[in-house]
């Protein structure tokens, strides 16, 4: 006969070895309940632990040495106590949540589930509570702080030119890439900035961004300002000291000779046309260009023969170009017929000049030109006294000239920001004046100087696109609002001429009124600017010229302002 097994076997069952209850066998003979009141999987987990707060930044503690920002029932906290318990590796974490306290409790509950494996194929999940209670203490940064011992590592920059351009330029990119975004804090120097640092790494990395924007070198030294005999540990101050090129943008140069021969025998006498990480320099006279990388200026260092505030203005009487253009189609060659616009101070009453040029595609007869005036100079370089008279000419043409207007500034509807930052604790230094403003702009030390090359770093940037590619422009909400406030009282002027019957006054003297004829149509309480000068005198010529020439910075290159922490307003 054959075996027909049952269609629908009956599971056997066994009795709990401990209550007896009927179950299914399992390699512990012990039923669910019986199970847990014998195994705890989590008595390698402490109920209780502590967790390191300190109450001036609001960080915690995360072990080992790390102090980390975390707001409670956070994410980040979470994984901070986490990381206190030990035997947490020994079981499978299924699942981990804060219990609400009260705030000022000092206390943290977290719920916590997990899995561990008991007997052969038996896997016991348990769910309990763990406690954490706040410690309040001090991090690292706030007691050196309490101390007065903030920083670990400094950077100074230092330039030895006697205008503020270069560091107001360096601010700016300082702000588009937010490489300052590590700093304690800032000072100003009286020829250069401080940037204090907390961490060493934090310090080479500002270096290694300078090293990319500007022609610098930095040495490196160190301070010690503790040590621990017993665990061989010692504190350290570093201080970098970084040093940019003394060679600005528009700068007159009088390369050694080995250098020019190694640059591609480019002339001696050259123009510094841009500053990089490297110095760019253009031959005015056969338009080549050359680069000459920090490290190699500073093996052999070289000062320049004339800076901005030694540039001229000349007349152009005649201009030829030649239609030979530069590589990047940026300039033309010319020969210019100059005269200086003061003449009579040089002791040359009508002189005109021969200038080779590189700015046959910008000039025109009757412009204005910014140059050199070699004729009349007296330089202190033995590169430049083995020069050949014949190679040396009477004028360098450099940078076209815009007339420097009222309306100029006043048509400026953008502005800079600047970075927070402390002026140096020496009184006699810093004349007794607080920064405000863009970096070099104190107010006790030399103000109308550093005024001076705040306005001129502002028309660099309007006249070169190139270098206004580098910086953040914002919106100047303040002179469109003047504009604004402009038109309504213009109109309101005119509403009120049209009523009298005087009718519609010509362009140029309807805006030339009084300041009591102006304040009798403005509205009481409203903020109108009543004396509207437009330029115009009473012939109803602009003293400001047409203003068709001046370079403006385009709309669609302006950002809206932010609020953004740490950034000034200029």
């Amino acid at each position: 006969m054959e075996y027909i097994p049952p269609s629908n076997p009956t599971q056997a069952h066994i009795l709990c070895a401990d209550c007896g209850t009927p179950i299914q066998p399992n390699s512990a003979n012990l039923c669910l309940s019986c199970l847990r009141n014998t195994v705890d999987i989590t008595e390698d987990i402490p109920k209780q632990a502590t967790v390191n707060f300190c109450r001036n930044c609001d960080r915690f503690l995360n072990p080992p040495i790390t102090w980390v920002p975390a707001r409670l029932e956070s994410r980040e906290l979470l994984a901070i106590c986490l990381k206190k318990l030990k035997g947490l590796s020994k079981v499978r974490l299924i699942n981990a949540s804060f219990v609400w306290t009260e705030p000022h409790s000092k206390r943290l509950r977290v719920k916590l589930t997990v899995q561990k494996e008991v007997l052969t194929a038996t896997i016991l999940q348990q769910t309990f509570e763990i406690e954490y209670v706040v410690h309040y203490g001090q991090c690292p940064d706030c007691t050196r702080l309490a101390a007065k011992n903030t920083w670990r590592a400094l950077v100074q920059v230092r330039q030895k030119v006697p205008h503020k351009r270069t560091f107001l330029y360096l601010e700016q990119l300082i702000l588009k890439h937010n490489a300052h975004r590590d700093t304690i804090s800032i000072t100003e120097r009286r020829d250069g900035l401080d940037f204090f640092f907390s961490t060493r790494n934090h310090a080479i990395k500002m270096t290694e961004f300078l090293a990319s924007v500007a022609p610098v070198r930095t040495t490196a030294s160190s301070q010690i300002i503790s040590m621990d005999v017993h665990t061989s540990t010692t504190n350290y101050k570093f201080t970098y000291s970084t040093e940019i090129a003394p060679i600005c943008k528009d700068d007159l140069v009088c390369l050694p000779i080995k250098q020019a021969k190694a640059l591609g025998n480019i002339g001696q006498l050259v123009i510094c046309q841009r500053v990089t990480n490297s110095l760019r320099l253009l031959d005015p006279i056969t338009l080549q260009f050359a680069d000459l990388p920090a490290e190699k200026y500073f093996r052999e260092p070289f000062p320049s023969l004339c800076a901005i505030p030694e540039l001229i203005e000349f007349l152009v009487l005649d201009i030829e170009p030649n239609g030979k253009r530069s590589a990047n189609g940026k300039f033309e060659e010319a020969d210019a017929q100059v005269s200086p616009m003061n003449a009579g101070s040089f002791g040359e009453a009508d002189a005109v000049y021969h200038a080779r040029t590189h700015l046959g595609s910008l000039l025109s007869p009757g412009d204005s030109v910014m140059g050199y005036h070699l004729r009349v100079a007296n330089f202190n370089s033995p590169e430049y006294d083995a020069l050949p008279a014949s190679r040396i000419p009477d004028v360098i043409l450099v940078k076209k000239s815009y007339p420097d207007s009222k309306k100029r500034r006043k048509n400026r509807n953008w502005k800079l920001k600047s970075i927070a930052k402390e002026v140096e604790d020496n009184a006699e230094e810093t004349g007794g004046g607080k920064a405000k403003g863009a970096l070099g702009r104190r107010g006790g030390l030399d103000a109308a100087r550093v005024q001076k090359d705040y306005e001129l770093f502002l028309r660099e940037l309007e006249e070169d696109e190139e270098l206004r590619a580098g910086v953040n422009l914002y919106r100047d909400p303040r002179v469109e609002e003047d504009r604004r406030k402009r038109r309504e009282a213009r109109a309101r002027r005119m509403a009120e001429r049209a009523a009298s019957g005087q009718g519609p006054t010509p362009t140029g003297s309807a805006d030339r009124m009084e300041t009591e004829g102006d304040n009798e149509g403005a509205p009481e309480g409203d903020d109108v600017e009543v004396e509207i000068d437009d330029g115009f005198t009473t012939d109803g010529e602009s003293e400001f010229g047409d203003g068709e020439d001046v370079p403006r910075v385009p709309i669609e290159e302006l950002i809206d302002e932010m609020d953004v922490m740490d950034i000034g307003e200029e």
